[in-house]
């Protein structure tokens, strides 16, 4: 893919659209907006063993590891620079680079304002205001991965992905901490306290002197240690972010990966099937070199590293490429217009399942006597799977509403 032109140009004769990003992106959200409590509440409901590993995979790993669940958020940052070399490249063909980054801050700003609001925004009185989360982090990602996308070559885009993610391993790894494990736990078992007051805790932290390199154990690695020291507002953890300060790097790094994916996806030269071979290849190569370097730099989605950031991004690159095969290629779409509809308005569903909270308005229509007569005359959890399923369904009606009226709210 060439580098953006200095100056507008004519438009070109646009790509077309592929009904494959919206399928996968809203294939990702599906699980976050209600499936993966169906799932649940299938998976305790009935022993059956395949049943029961579904459901295991629809819950994060505790710290090191891989499930399913970990891939849906770092995927959707995966996607959102796919999507951004389409958009992106648009606004500079028809206005300038500097158009388009302008356009970048301004949609990450109110991105990451609509995160704030997501986290209950100031219905809680400072310091107890989360100030990072899930929208926060797609909102800086998309925009450190934008602005490279606006004014860097590609080789050295890829140059700045590598170096982001040897970078915060190096830091990780090589810069002294504090020897002390800020966990909540691990925190309460050293000061005797179930709940130990801030001040003894920053006491504690202050107050150990002995130093340790190459942490990744929970509250005792860098990341977590600079949140406790630097990251105003609630932190989600008590004393460090998951979505925090440090392993926003890694987090551009995954968007970069989506922009090399979505450069070849748009490249006019290449046939289809030569894309679909660099979609494959290029995510095996990540899935070997991901899972290859945890066994040093452990898989931990907690702390985002850069070994989970390869896995993720060479699953997402392998989903990519099956959507895009069979979706775009093949043009089987007959199972996926509910993924659609979700995918053209992912962020508003994400905030309406908040804002409106569907879980809510499925136990005023079938919870109580109903999901209670569930349990009682079909088996022993069919209630909660009742209330998952209508919470679902409730979703999925709002996502085709607004798909059927061609409405998309977009940020």
């Amino acid at each position: 893919m060439n580098a953006p032109a200095a100056a507008p140009t004519a438009p070109s004769a646009r790509p077309p659209r592929l009904l494959s990003l919206d399928a996968l992106r809203g294939f990702d959200m599906f699980w976050i907006l209600g499936a993966d409590g169906v799932v649940g509440a299938l998976g305790r409901m009935c022993p059956w063993p395949p049943v029961r590993l579904l459901a295991y995979e629809m819950d994060h790993s505790e710290w090191e590891g891989f499930r399913f669940y970990d891939l849906i958020f770092p995927m959707f940052v995966f996607i959102t620079g796919v999507s951004m070399v389409f958009s992106v490249s648009r606004t500079i063909e028809e206005h300038g680079r500097g158009a388009a980054a302008r356009r970048i801050l301004r949609r990450a700003a109110i991105l990451f304002l609509l995160g704030i609001v997501y986290n209950g925004g100031l219905s809680a009185a400072w310091p107890d205001v989360r100030v990072l989360g899930v929208l926060q982090r797609i909102a800086l990602a998309y925009a450190g991965a934008g602005l490279l996308f606006c004014f860097v070559q590609p080789r050295v885009r890829w140059a700045i992905g590598g170096a982001l993610l040897v970078g915060y391993w190096a830091l990780l790894t090589f810069v002294p901490i504090r020897d002390v494990a800020l966990e909540r736990h691990a925190v309460a078992a050293r000061l005797g306290l179930e709940k130990p007051p801030a001040a003894q805790v920053q006491a504690l932290f202050d107050g150990t002197t002995a130093m340790v390199r190459g942490g990744y154990d929970a509250g005792r690695n860098l990341a977590n240690h600079l949140d406790y020291q630097f990251l105003p507002g609630r932190l989600y953890d008590l004393y460090w972010d998951p979505e925090g300060l440090l392993s926003t790097l890694p987090a551009i790094a995954g968007c970069l990966l989506g922009v090399m994916a979505g450069g070849w996806l748009r490249r006019a030269d290449w046939t289809a099937q030569r894309k679909l071979a660099r979609l494959f290849a290029a995510g095996a190569i990540c899935l070997a070199l991901g899972y290859g370097w945890g066994l040093q730099f452990p898989v931990i989605k907690k702390i985002w590293t850069s070994s989970f950031v390869l896995v993720t991004g060479g699953w997402s690159l392998l989903l990519l490429g099956i959507f895009y095969y069979v979706v775009d290629i093949r043009q089987w779409r007959g199972w996926c217009p509910m993924f659609v509809w979700v995918g053209q308005n992912p962020i508003t569903l994400y905030l309406a399942s908040a804002l409106i909270g569907f879980e809510g308005i499925a136990a005023r229509l079938v919870g109580g006597s109903v999901a209670g007569f569930f349990d009682a005359h079909v088996t022993p959890g069919a209630g909660e799977l009742l209330l998952a399923t209508a919470a679902l369904g409730l979703t999925m009606t709002l996502a085709w509403f607004l798909s059927r009226r061609q409405i998309f709210l977009r940020v």
